[in-house]
Parts: C-alpha cells; sequence; structure tokens
C-alpha cells in the first residue's frame, strides 16, 4: 500500500485485498479500479492538484508494484529524510515555516544514507547537536511542483532523543520558529500542519525511543 499526498489529499494506491478496508465509496471517498495506463494516474492527480473536493481517493489492481511505477514515472523522484526529535520532558521538537508546523527534514545528498540524512538536517535546522538516533518509524510521499516539473518526494523519518533544549531556527531554511510541544496536546487539536507530518507524529506517540 501507497500513501501519496496530493495537494493535501491522500491517494492510496493498493490491492485488490487491502481495498476492503477502506469501506464502501462515498461522495467525498472515491474507490477505483486502475485502468492499466499512465494517463489514468495523470487524470487522477491533475484533479487532486486543481481541487480539495474529496477526502481521499483509493486506486487498486490485484498488485499494487506495476501500478506504484506506472505513478513514479509521472514524476522527478527526490529523497529526503527527517526526524520527530523527543527531549527528556518527552516532548516533540516542532518547527515553523511557510505558515504551517512540520518537522526537520531535508533532501539526501550524494553518498550519504537516510540515517546519516536525516541527523544532518535536524541538526542543520534546529541547532541541536547532541543526537541519538532511534528507529524508523515511517517513509512518506507527497508530491509537489518546482520550475514546471512534477516532484515525488519520499522521506524517511526517524524517531530521536536529544539531552539538549536550547533551539536555534534555521531561518535561511525559512524557519520562523523551533519550540518543543507536548504531543498528545498537539494531536489532539492540530492546525496548519500537513497531513504527512500528521501521519510521523502518529507513528512516535506509539513508539519508543
Amino acid at each position: 500500500m501507497y500513501k501519496i499526498y496530493i495537494n493535501g489529499t491522500p491517494l492510496y494506491l493498493v490491492s485488490s485485498e487491502e481495498v476492503k478496508s477502506f469501506g464502501s465509496p462515498t461522495e467525498k471517498r472515491i474507490v477505483l479500479r486502475y485502468a492499466g495506463k499512465k494517463k489514468f494516474l495523470t487524470s487522477i492527480i491533475n484533479q487532486l492538484e486543481t481541487s480539495n473536493k474529496f477526502e481521499q481517493i483509493v486506486v487498486f489492481d490485484t498488485e499494487v508494484g506495476p501500478m506504484w511505477a506506472d505513478f513514479q514515472g509521472i514524476f522527478k523522484l527526490i529523497t529526503a529524510a527527517g526526524g520527530a526529535v523527543f527531549n527528556q520532558e518527552n516532548k516533540v521538537l516542532m518547527i515553523h515555516r511557510r505558515g504551517s508546523w512540520d518537522l526537520p527534514k531535508g533532501k539526501m545528498d550524494p553518498g550519504e544514507t537516510p540515517e546519516q540524512t536525516a541527523v544532518r538536517e535536524v541538526q542543520e535546522e534546529t541547532g541541536l547537536n547532541q543526537i541519538t538516533l532511534g528507529p524508523h518509524l515511517l517513509d512518506t510521499w507527497h508530491t509537489y511542483e518546482m520550475k514546471g516539473k512534477r516532484i515525488l518526494k519520499t522521506t524517511h523519518w526517524y524517531r530521536m532523543q536529544t539531552t539538549e533544549n536550547h533551539l536555534v531556527p534555521q531561518t535561511e531554511e525559512d524557519i520562523e520558529q523551533a519550540v518543543w510541544a507536548d504531543l498528545d496536546a498537539f494531536l489532539a487539536a492540530p492546525n496548519d500542519v500537513y497531513g504527512n507530518i500528521l501521519d510521523v507524529l502518529q507513528k512516535a506517540s506509539n513508539t519508543d525511543c
């Protein structure tokens, strides 16, 4: 199963078995069988890029692999990594940039592993030095447009721990704030946060470092 956020709306690419867990279609939840051609997926992407009228769209086929390969072929692929960092009070590090709450992350440099990228990006974007890398949480996918090209970004997320509390937001990356937040309180009333970031935080809330 793959969950890709397009303009804030999740698109699920799933198998014929997995689709059973999504329930019956509604006006807001669209369930479609894959027609076997990229233009079918492109049509769905076009709808999601220009409208927010759906809660989710689910596309299924006997096997997910070929459909996922077709989907990726529509985009330029970028790989990134980041972290959900917790301090000794078990508060999570949140950053605010471009009008939304986010987690520190960034693109992988040549020769880096996802783990190395995740730690480096957290250090650069928040000013923390002492980072203990914990378990891999999940991978997220979202799309955007850059210089007229469609981009599909995969981000590898890790839970991390630190004994430091002083934060220095990296302003050159448009980070306006870096704060320690109570995770349960944030999840109870999330505002101005991307869906993929919520997915990471919900996973982190159930994962020990």
